[in-house]
């Protein structure tokens, strides 16, 4: 896991965001919870623990790398190793060499890490922040070591080189482009949407352009927006206002394309079409990356580019073998855009995934209803546990505050059981051997 780190606590973050402040750089980048080897004694304290991943020489490993972090995207690499990408978030991919990929926010990927070199000394595993000044942002760098079991002395100078391209837009999209389903024509699992592997060939019912800008002022509040909308939370959850037919709770009037007039705070979601194939285009006329996430679903990536989308965009797409992911990310000044099958009836909570973003109003849900009423249900029976609150708050029953108490010590009571019969048993063994 590797993700940016601010010292405050995550409510101090929201004060500074409601003051109407920026989060600012972070503080440091962690690697599985912990702080960067002392690469360097200037910029690095002595003293902090940092994570070292031991492996066997002439090996293969898994690795599956998650950026875990606030905002900031990160390039992953370790020193003098090839990453051989395999999977991202549940898909199969084209096996790739990479000697670096960039993840952002949300993003997971899994590598093949072959044990080859010959571990003259432990290795550097690096995670730097990207589409930043790299030189301004120089803390901003989680360091751990791959040590081998035959390492003949600590990792030593200067760190492994991040892609140099600060004036060079077009590198890390274009790596981001070359992410690919494997080959189409086996049998591996793979999203199936409407009974056929061609996506690119299924008709698209609905098409959503959703930009966001950057953070605005709203009745004297800092916010942000998709298609000039501030999503404001509800106190009676979606789903529930629909099963008890609660009006008000939201509007189904989310804009097909970004709004003309004057921004402003709603609770307007999407209407899904069942059954339907979904086009969103993320538009990002921000000027920080964002990446985007919907709840309950995965999506076929078919394009990114930088500039404003149109209509002539879709001719650059992939309709061939675009990744099937979660989690996207769009680059600031572009437009990335995904085909989405909607066959999971819900309200699907669609957002940033950098979270001051999504704190300041950046999201909005998309509702998928079957309207067929048949005896086969598509989705799950509320459960008997659920949470009653907001415009449902009577219907709430009460709690018992002991029950999950009188299980645990119940738990606890076998478990000390069978320890006395353990102690016993070895008494045994100790007085008859």
């Amino acid at each position: 896991m590797i993700g940016d780190w601010y010292n405050k606590n995550h409510t101090d973050l929201r004060k500074e965001l409601d003051a109407g402040k920026d989060l600012g750089m972070p503080d440091g980048v962690l690697i599985n919870g912990k702080g960067p080897y002392r690469y360097n004694n200037t910029l690095v304290p002595d003293g902090i623990d940092y994570e070292t991943i031991n492996v066997q020489p002439g090996k293969t490993y898994r690795l599956r790398v998650h950026n875990v972090g606030i905002k900031t995207c990160l390039n992953f690499r370790i020193e003098s190793h090839n990453l051989l990408l395999v999977e991202t978030e549940g898909s199969y991919t084209m096996a790739t060499n990479y000697s670096n990929l960039d993840i952002c926010v949300g993003q997971s990927y899994s590598f093949l890490l072959s044990t080859d070199q010959n571990a003259s000394s432990d290795y550097y595993i690096v995670a730097s922040a990207r589409l930043v000044n790299e030189t301004v942002w120089k803390r901003v760098t989680g360091v751990a070591v791959l040590q081998y079991s035959n390492s003949k002395g600590k990792a030593s100078g200067p760190l492994p080189p991040g892609p140099q391209d600060f004036y060079d837009k077009t590198w890390s999209m274009n790596q981001a482009r070359s992410i690919r389903f494997d080959n189409v024509s086996t049998g591996a699992a793979r999203p199936n949407p409407q009974g056929s592997f061609k996506y690119g060939s299924i008709n698209v019912t609905q098409v959503y352009l959703i930009r966001n800008m950057p953070p605005v002022v709203i009745n004297g509040k800092r916010r942000a927006t998709l298609n000039g909308i501030s999503y404001s939370n509800s106190e009676t959850p979606l789903k529930l206002a629909d099963l008890y037919d609660k009006k008000g709770v939201y509007t189904l009037d989310f804009p097909a394309k970004p709004l003309t007039g004057a921004p402003k705070v709603g609770r307007s979601i999407i209407n899904g079409t069942y059954r339907g194939f979904m086009e969103i285009i993320f538009q990002n006329n921000d000027t920080v990356a964002q990446t985007y996430h919907m709840d309950g679903y995965a999506f076929f990536a078919v394009g990114m580019d930088y500039g404003e989308w149109t209509e002539n965009s879709r001719g650059t797409y992939n309709k061939w073998d675009g990744v099937s992911r979660c989690t996207i990310q769009v680059y600031p000044g572009a437009w990335t855009a995904v085909l989405v099958s909607l066959d999971n009836v819900g309200i699907w909570n669609l957002r940033t995934e950098n979270l001051d973003s999504w704190y300041l109003g950046q999201e909005t849900y998309v509702r998928v209803v079957n309207p067929e009423d048949t005896a086969n249900k598509t989705e799950l029976p509320l459960p008997n546990n659920a949470l009653y609150c907001g415009l449902l708050e009577s219907m709430q029953n009460e709690q018992s505050p002991h029950a999950k108490g009188e299980e645990s010590s119940s738990s606890l009571a076998q478990v000390r059981a069978k320890l006395l019969l353990f102690v016993l048993f070895l008494a045994a063994v100790a007085i008859f051997p």
